[in-house]
């Protein structure tokens, strides 16, 4: 099939390069020139215009596969609209918030134009493991694109459709929640061996975890990576940055009253690692002394 993506960055050129070697017709738009010369070199067809991209398909029906920050998501689809036929399907790979796909989608449908939102999980991995898509849309574009979806998937079953407009980045969004979860919870765990047990071999410990222990997963699978590539991490700032599925998924279940303790404690932890100077300690250090006149350790 052919398949246009507009962002070549590290998960475009992953998909983009997948789709290549399984065959398929793939073209390509980035403004940024590092990208266009990267994916050319893996024989992605590269354009300098929407224009011309669309031009250069032979199917009547042209897919166009977004892969941009979520804020620059609207100002690809305005500056592709002018090139897009009726009937034609743009797909949002990347993490939008699931609102703003609904909105989409119907921005689209009053043209005429499909939509599907495809909650894309992988990494820079899933150009060799393959990738986990979850598909929101309408069903029979999501039947259409199935094909390629395959090529992309792990293991060739690793995508699915769960719903209409918008589910798509809805399960991506508290897929992200829960791995924000499942990483606090690995770190904690680590950080307590590490503290407690500092004698403990910390990097073969996680070794055994990961061969058939209860907690094996790929997420254990990359610590041990991450502890052999870094160390004990002594070179890595302390800052742990969000993208944004953490704090929707908490505001949904504030919404609905869903209890999410777990997940909003490592959002707010992740909160915590960028402050150099918490005044808030200070004034907990402050309290302790005033009410127990315990020590106060002062900056020299």
């Amino acid at each position: 099939m052919q398949i246009a993506f507009s962002g070549l960055g590290r998960m475009g050129l992953g998909l983009s390069k997948r789709l290549k070697e399984k065959s398929h017709d793939v073209f390509g738009f980035d403004r940024n020139m590092h990208c266009t010369k990267e994916a050319s070199s893996f024989g992605i067809k590269c354009f300098s215009s929407y224009k011309e991209m669309f031009e250069a398909f032979y199917n009547q029906k042209r897919i166009l596969w977004i892969m941009v920050p979520s804020k620059a998501v609207d100002d690809v689809i305005n500056e592709a609209i002018p090139f897009l036929n009726k009937e034609d399907i743009v797909i949002d790979g990347g993490n939008s918030y699931y609102k703003d796909s609904i909105r989409r989608y119907n921005f689209l449908k009053g043209r005429g134009i499909k939509f599907l939102d495809i909650g894309t999980s992988g990494g820079v991995w899933g150009y060799s493991r393959g990738f986990s898509m979850m598909v929101g849309g309408d069903r029979e574009d999501f039947d259409f694109i199935s094909p390629i979806l395959k090529d992309l998937a792990f293991d060739g079953v690793g995508y699915g459709y769960v719903g209409g407009a918008g589910m798509g980045h809805f399960v991506k969004m508290v897929h992200n929640a829960i791995e924000y979860g499942m990483m606090e919870s690995i770190a904690e765990g680590i950080d307590l061996i590490r503290t407690s047990k500092p004698e403990v071999d910390l990097k073969e410990s996680v070794r055994i975890w990961k061969e058939g222990s209860v907690i094996a997963s790929w997420l254990i699978e990359l610590t041990h990576k991450a502890l052999n590539d870094f160390g004990f991490l002594e070179n890595i700032k302390p800052y742990v940055e969000d993208t944004g599925e953490g704090r929707w998924s908490i505001q949904e279940a504030i919404e609905n009253a869903v209890s999410m303790p777990a997940i909003t404690e490592s959002l707010f932890m992740r909160f915590r690692s960028r402050e150099k100077e918490s005044f808030r300690d200070r004034l907990l250090a402050a309290l302790r002394y005033e009410f127990g006149q315990h020590e106060i350790k002062k900056n020299e």
